[in-house]
């Protein structure tokens, strides 16, 4: 009796799990669907949009959208900060994770600069748009992909730091004691046992990071105008005089989400265990 239970428990479960899976797959089905649609199959397809089945699938609106110069510099663009972004925030933040945890500085406690880099991350992007704006100005770094890297490098560093400090204090200080004892420097005990160990968290850190950049379109809206558009910006900027064509914006957000899709897909079994032993603890 009991485990049939048990079995009738585990039905509704699976039951709940594959509707919740459907309820946020389905608008990624939908923007995919709509961008193989015709513009007067938009407004006339019935039904869930089934290509074939409710409608002849075309490739025009992808064409013509690959076609636009600025579709294609805006995918270059966004490419180019993400990865800078992160390869950056990485070589910064990792150091600075790896003395956290190892290290302890007399006038300040570990604890406190940790909590510290954390408030960072909270801040609101919002309040720090105007001296962002000014400072880039002063640089001559307005709309450029070195002004976007550095803004992204700061807001994302703190996260960096975070979890990979608590990824370093989860190795045992054995093992690094153990090379100390041989004669090696601090320098060989980070790179040579530290960085190798903690592998899954580094890949799990990068791919976020690479995320939120991907993702961002605040500051991409307020200093880019030209040169340096995103491919979230580009996608904000398509309501025309006739409207918003929904076909149009179905494609460029398909095209969005391919690159970190894809970048997911291949590295997807170090994000659990990435993250895992980056979790936040006392």
């Amino acid at each position: 009796m009991k485990t049939r239970a048990l079995e009738f428990q585990d039905s509704l479960l699976s039951l709940l799990a594959i509707t919740i899976v459907l309820f946020f797959i389905f608008p990624l089905y939908w923007g995919f669907s709509t961008s193989l649609r015709n513009p007067l199959d938009t407004f006339t397809v019935t039904g869930i949009g089934i290509p074939w089945l409710n409608f002849s699938p075309t490739l025009n609106n992808w064409v013509s959208q690959l076609e636009i110069v600025e579709m294609r510099n805006a995918v270059v663009n966004s490419v180019v900060v993400s990865f800078s972004t992160s390869l950056l925030t990485l070589c910064l933040g990792v150091p600075a994770a790896y003395a956290l945890a190892r290290f302890r500085f007399k006038k300040i406690s570990n604890k406190d600069l940790t909590v510290w880099f954390l408030s960072q991350r909270i801040l609101p992007p919002v309040a720090t748009v105007i001296p962002f704006y000014l400072t880039l100005q002063f640089l001559n770094l307005l709309d450029t992909r070195t002004g976007l890297i550095l803004i992204n490098t700061t807001f994302t560093l703190p996260f960096a730091v975070v979890i990979m400090r608590q990824a370093f204090v989860d190795l045992p200080v054995e093992l690094e004691e153990a090379c100390l004892m041989d004669g090696a420097n601090y320098f060989t005990t980070f790179s040579k046992i530290a960085l190798p160990l903690c592998a899954p968290a580094l890949s799990a850190t990068s791919l976020i990071i690479f995320a939120f950049t991907w993702n961002e379109l605040l500051f991409s809206l307020v200093i880019s105008s030209k040169n340096a558009i995103t491919i979230p910006m580009f996608i904000s900027g398509s309501f025309e005089s006739r409207g918003v064509q929904f076909w149009f914006p179905s494609v460029r957000t398909m095209i969005a989400m391919s690159i970190p899709i894809l970048i997911a897909l291949l590295a997807q079994r170090y994000i659990v265990r990435g993250l895992t032993l980056g979790a936040v603890k006392g």
